[in-house]
């Protein structure tokens, strides 16, 4: 196993993509240090010590975002870092409170802990395609969005996307103090990851497809930008242990309107109460393309569409999400 014997620290370990990367790098031998915000609640750290190895090699400290050098232990003797903790959901109230500076400065304070620590060959950060697709470019099925795209900060806030915009602020902060310290980095990009959970909660991008098979009247008109967890944190293992990957990794299988998704669960699951018509008529986000050839050049084999929707919707009624 190539982790065995290496030391790498994972912020927000509790979320849906840390918990998976926790596993997966516990699995492929490597000691983690994995930080939350409070390790006195159990439905945030049952679950990764049930994890194979958890015992022997997860170690769990308490970390906030924006207490300045709280990581500095941490990432102290680590090999790698993989920042995945940012805030994810809806209904914001005070955006550069609850999304902005835990993203933006909760990122610099992190990378801030990793320039003092000489041990560390690779930061993996866990960015979204919120910080790529969203610069006011007409998009449609013929374009394709790539790694050479970056959001644009003027246009978020105008269009009061804010996480959107915590994210594309989050990142390229992150590239300016790396490139300015010497820190070699590497940004993972992932659409909305989907598939089975670990955690006894359920999470913002796994939601809307509890809310289609939960008895939803109607299916929201839009646009996803989709992926598979595992796919993702693969992509996350695969940067840190690979010497020649560098810059960013888009990852996204498919982009699809919500009708389609509905239509390939009609198929899955027959007797499910599925949503007939759709909330509003009003124009969403268009259907546009994303490249996969640097992600592929990654080792990244793309899980299907299908058996993520299908691994999602088991492990949704295995952890009594709901009983349809």
């Amino acid at each position: 196993m190539s982790g065995t014997g290496k030391v790498v620290c994972v912020t927000g370990a509790s979320g849906y993509i840390a918990s998976w990367l926790v596993k997966f790098l516990l699995q492929r031998g490597y000691t983690v240090k994995a930080t939350v915000r409070n390790p006195s609640d159990p439905k945030k750290i049952e679950h990764l010590f049930a994890l194979d190895g958890a015992k022997e090699r997860l170690h769990l400290f308490k970390a906030e975002l924006l207490d300045e050098g709280a990581f500095d232990s941490v990432v102290d003797g680590c090999d790698g870092v993989f920042h995945t903790a940012s805030p994810f959901y809806h209904n914001v109230k005070d955006p550069q409170a609850e999304m902005i500076d835990p993203a933006l400065k909760g990122t610099l304070n992190v990378l801030r802990s990793c320039a003092k620590v000489p041990s560390i060959k690779r930061v993996v950060i866990t960015s979204s395609i919120a910080a790529v697709a969203w610069n006011g470019t007409p998009l449609g099925p013929d374009v394709i969005v790539d790694e050479s795209w970056f959001s644009d900060p003027t246009f978020c806030e105008k269009s009061k996307l804010w996480y959107v915009l915590s994210k594309t602020l989050a990142e390229e902060a992150a590239w300016k103090y790396t490139k300015e310290n010497g820190i070699d980095m590497v940004s993972i990009n992932p659409g909305l990851v989907i598939g089975p959970i670990l955690q006894p909660t359920i999470n913002t991008s796994v939601e809307p497809i509890l809310k289609l098979i939960n008895g939803a009247e109607t299916y929201p008109n839009t646009t996803y930008r989709l992926i598979d967890v595992r796919d993702v944190v693969n992509a996350h293992v695969s940067a840190f242990e690979n010497s020649s990957a560098h810059g960013r990794y888009l990852l996204v299988e498919r982009v699809m309107h919500c009708s389609d998704i509905v239509q390939v669960l009609r198929k899955l699951y027959p007797a499910l109460r599925l949503p007939e018509k759709c909330a509003d008529e009003e124009l969403g986000m268009p259907v546009f393309q994303v490249s996969k050839e640097r992600a592929k050049s990654l080792g990244v084999n793309f899980t299907p569409l299908e058996v993520s929707l299908k691994d999602t919707v088991e492990s949704l009624r295995e952890k009594n999400f709901f009983s349809g």
